[in-house]
């Protein structure tokens, strides 16, 4: 009776073959397996299908060719040029969530036929930073974005190309080059509130009794989901608050911010603190004015020419 002998399929060096697996008193011979690709490889259409599905048996596994500037995905070459763009949001768009700006943003990129560059893999989208989200329901007046081209452009040319784009609500303000290093860092905001003439005088030693404070502690709501609210002071992120007059004659509040590690206060906390969430209640609307960035020149101090 002949004996039996158990095999495996194991590889060695790129090749398959059957090596035997001895039983104890037994005899194996091993058993070399030799495919013929012939065949398979001299059908028309095999060349793809051997790029996406290899042979498992021995035959060469071809590898797809490198990237070349007629590959639409491939890397681009070269230092990008970065512009930065200052935008304002307002009228209907502030009830815009962060993530349809950026579909908005992406839609007039593509209308104006801007050379930008793109994010690498199966999804490529521009590559297209924004300093800091804007609250939903808040006017932006100065917002911050940072876009990376692939070709040179004046940023006048962006300015104009994204102007003729913008949708009702949406504004370029300016656009400026910068260093492709260099990345947007807020370290300072300013929220503005319009407020009724009747709340003016009231207010006023309010703000210079918040300034004088050394602390203001407030119940921060934790994100859905979390656990019981925590205690913030809040003091440390107020840089100023001061009155100011609009363009009409109106009267405003504005909120100056430190932004850091620790995070920052947000305007709804220090106007609780003023006594002035009613004013929000009754339909006043926030306005983000400015966003302080860390390569910005220093505020000249109140009163400088």
């Amino acid at each position: 009776m002949p004996s039996r002998c158990s095999h495996e399929v194991a590889r060695s060096h790129g090749r398959s073959f059957l090596a035997p697996v001895r039983s104890p008193g037994t005899v194996s011979v091993p058993l070399r397996y030799e495919p013929d690709h012939t065949k398979r490889e001299a059908r028309p259409g095999n060349a793809a299908a051997r790029l996406l599905f290899p042979p498992r048996w021995g035959s060469p596994v071809s590898t797809p060719p490198a990237p070349s500037a007629s590959n639409p995905l491939a890397r681009a070459s070269g230092p990008a040029t970065k512009v930065r763009l200052r935008f304002k949001k307002d009228g209907s768009l502030r009830w815009l969530s962060h993530h349809d700006l950026m579909r908005t943003f992406e839609r007039m990129l593509r209308r104006a036929a801007l050379p930008f560059r793109r994010t690498q893999g199966f999804n490529p989208h521009p590559r297209l930073v924004f300093a800091l989200s804007l609250p939903l329901g808040v006017v932006g007046q100065a917002e911050v974005a940072e876009l990376e081209l692939d070709e040179e452009l004046t940023p006048e040319q962006v300015l104009d190309r994204l102007r003729q784009q913008c949708p009702p609500g949406l504004e370029i303000l300016s656009a400026h080059a910068i260093a492709a290093t260099v990345t947007a860092q807020v370290r300072g905001l300013c929220y503005g509130l319009p407020l009724p003439d009747d709340r003016v005088e009231a207010l006023r030693p309010r703000l210079a009794e918040f300034l004088a404070r050394g602390e203001c502690w407030i119940e921060r709501d934790r994100p859905a989901g979390g656990r019981a609210r925590r205690r913030l002071d809040i003091r440390p992120f107020v840089r100023d608050l001061r009155l100011t007059v609009s363009a009409t004659n109106a009267p405003w509040l504005e909120m100056e911010l430190w932004l850091t590690q620790a995070g920052t206060a947000r305007p709804e906390e220090v106007l609780a603190g003023l006594q002035l969430e009613d004013v929000l209640d009754a339909g006043g609307v926030l306005h983000r004015l400015r966003l302080e960035l860390e390569d910005d020149p220093p505020p000249r101090p109140a009163g400088t020419a």
